[in-house]
């Protein structure tokens, strides 16, 4: 793929943000999203699942040629008109059993999921089983710099650790190389951070206990900042959370 081609894939991709305010409150996702497409795989999978996938419609969007399974343990998901569409199939379904034959898909995507899953590394295993050999296996999660708020000026308008990782659902806080290790066998062949220092503010301003009017405008005043710390972040930069990806041995 060219430069030009990567660049307006990435276009397209992040143009797909599904939240209602993607350059406000949203913002942070749009972070995750470059970071996913910085380390996702140049390939054109026929076969992709989506593990975790709820009404999120990410790997669709990551993916538009391909056919993508979205399992996902909370039934109701299927109604969600993301999950309608013709190349989306939805699956009730449990990480750690994947209802699927072995070497059925060329990606599987943990795509801020593993950190809600107690047994990491059972989903994990189902992954590497379901996947085809040479085929790539997507994560990403919060990392060990990520906490709540980031920085100490903002504690008294933003939830706790504790606060978010209730609210989100979380078994454990994220991740770092040496975890993922744990559970993979091998550090990521290749991996992003986002919400870096800067963006950061954003972030937690967006998930801050502020009227939501009040929380808008300053979110929309902060918006230079944002958008500063965004584009000066290069690809090995630190950040709070991490996007990473491995490739499964070929057979």
């Amino acid at each position: 793929m060219t430069l030009y081609e990567e660049a307006n894939a990435l276009r397209e991709f992040l143009a797909g943000n599904p939240f209602p305010n993607p350059f406000t409150e949203g913002f942070f996702y749009r972070e995750k999203m470059r970071a996913i497409h910085r380390v996702s795989p140049d390939v054109a999978p026929r076969e992709v699942l989506e593990v975790g996938g709820g009404q999120s419609g990410l790997a669709r969007l990551l993916y538009p040629g391909a056919h993508v399974t979205v399992l996902d343990m909370d039934p109701a998901y299927a109604d969600s008109p993301v999950n309608r569409h013709p190349d989306i199939t939805f699956v009730h379904g449990d990480a750690t059993r994947l209802p699927f034959d072995d070497a059925s898909f060329d990606v599987v995507t943990f795509l801020d999921v593993l950190e809600h899953i107690p047994d990491d590394a059972a989903a994990v295993a189902e992954a590497r089983r379901v996947v085809q050999p040479g085929g790539h296996i997507l994560v990403s999660s919060p990392n060990e710099r990520w906490r709540s708020p980031y920085h100490r000026i903002m504690r008294p308008i933003c939830p706790t650790d504790e606060d978010m990782i209730e609210r989100w659902g979380h078994v454990r806080r994220g991740y770092t190389i040496s975890d993922y290790t744990r559970v993979f066998g091998t550090p990521p062949a290749v991996r992003a951070d986002f919400i870096n220092r800067v963006t950061v503010i954003n972030h937690d301003l967006a998930f801050s206990k502020l009227p939501d009017r009040l929380r808008r405008r300053l979110l929309a005043l902060l918006s230079p900042l944002t958008w500063l710390g965004y584009w000066l972040q290069p690809r090995g930069a630190r950040g709070t959370e991490t996007a990473a990806a491995w490739r499964m041995p070929a057979a």
